[in-house]
């Protein structure tokens, strides 16, 4: 097939630091390339990938210290998408909304996969009038507030097996936290999880220019007020396997609807189980006493601490290959290409309210 894969600029595929969603759209090119599709990918000049690379700017908006404005960039490359078009099979969005009005024409053979949260009442009227348009959740609950889109599908995230390895026996003995210091990602109740725990914790986060206020007023002053707290800044693809594979465990104290949390499934590869707050996905991803433990509020997390070596580590890495690998992705979204490319719609229905107590994927 001759698939078109559309990644955000403001990283690169994959990125160099943070960013989750070039980092899948990185792994499911290769995968789909791997397996043979003649794939074109739409990103960032310094981008680095198998599949044809169409450079919409010289090198990731983020990190361009000349770029004030990233939607002008955005908009051209989707016009080099748009002037392109016939010559795919499909065309598979990860920019959530701007390419709605210019791809009505051949809308039939696009879809779009979603990754942010869904929950923003400004969307309401935006999936209202592009009621048609082929979408992809990641996790069941990020559907919740949209029942009424186009949802053909749920698709988890997947990894390449190969990318960070197995760690039987961790040497760090620390809990960890890892993403963005923000007031949803709440490191502050994984600074107090750890210090009643007795644990230490190492904190490898970025912080966006929104977020600084909340570093410097909260997060900063509560990691100078606890010895046994690290904060080591942004980590890359390099860094993160040692970081996730040392780690005793992976604190992921959120307060927001996760659409679907990869650092889960990061920390799942290594081996490494995952304490997280009942919120968002994190029912779909974790296996309760398998791959980590679900809780409510801090003081269960205090008590999962104690219970985490209980664990086998060989049990966690095996709930990722069992679910969790670029492989199983790649060929879920093969099955929606293949619908797509043959002109029908794929089979859509209302999520099932099963209060997404266990694992599952919606067809």
């Amino acid at each position: 097939m001759k698939i078109a894969q559309v990644a955000p600029l403001s990283e690169s595929v994959p990125p160099r630091l943070y960013g989750g969603t070039e980092r899948i759209v990185s792994y499911l090119t290769e995968e789909l390339v791997r397996l043979g599709h003649e794939v074109t990918l739409f990103a960032s000049g310094d981008s680095v990938t198998s599949a044809e690379l169409v450079p919409c700017c010289p090198q990731a908006l983020r990190l361009d210290t000349a770029v004030r404005d990233q939607l002008p960039h955005h908009l051209l490359m989707l016009e080099q998408v748009v002037r392109r078009a016939p010559s795919f099979d499909v065309i598979h969005f990860h920019v959530d909304l701007l390419q709605m009005p210019l791809v009505r024409a051949f809308a039939s053979s696009t879809m779009t996969t979603v990754h942010g949260r869904l929950d923003l009442p400004d969307l309401v009227p935006f999936y209202r009038v592009f009621s048609q348009a082929q979408l992809v959740s990641i996790s069941d609950d990020q559907r919740r507030p949209l029942r009424f889109a186009n949802f053909v599908r749920t698709i988890q995230h997947g990894l390449p097996t190969d990318l960070l390895p197995f760690v039987a026996e961790p040497r760090g003995g620390y809990l960890a936290f890892l993403g963005r210091i923000s007031e949803e990602k709440r490191p502050d109740r994984a600074i107090e999880i750890a210090t009643r725990a007795g644990l230490p914790l190492k904190i490898a986060a970025k912080i966006d220019r929104v977020d600084e206020a909340y570093w410097r007023e909260t997060i900063a002053p509560m990691i100078a007020m606890n010895p046994n707290v690290e904060y080591i800044g942004e980590i890359g693809e390099r860094e993160k396997a040692a970081f996730l594979g040392n780690a005793r465990a992976l604190l992921m104290p959120i307060d927001w609807p996760e659409p679907f949390g990869l650092v889960m499934i990061e920390a799942m590869s290594c081996g490494t189980p995952t304490i997280a707050f009942r919120r968002g996905s994190v029912p779909e991803i974790l296996e309760e006493a398998r791959s980590g433990f679900i809780v409510e509020d801090v003081a269960e997390a205090v008590r999962a601490c104690g219970r985490i070596d209980a664990l086998p580590r060989e049990g966690v890495r095996a709930a990722f290959e069992e679910r969790f690998t670029a492989a199983r992705m790649a060929m879920d979204y093969l099955d929606v290409y293949r619908t797509l490319s043959h002109g029908a719609s794929p089979a859509t229905g209302p999520l099932v309210d099963t209060g997404l107590q266990q694992p599952h994927t919606l067809s």
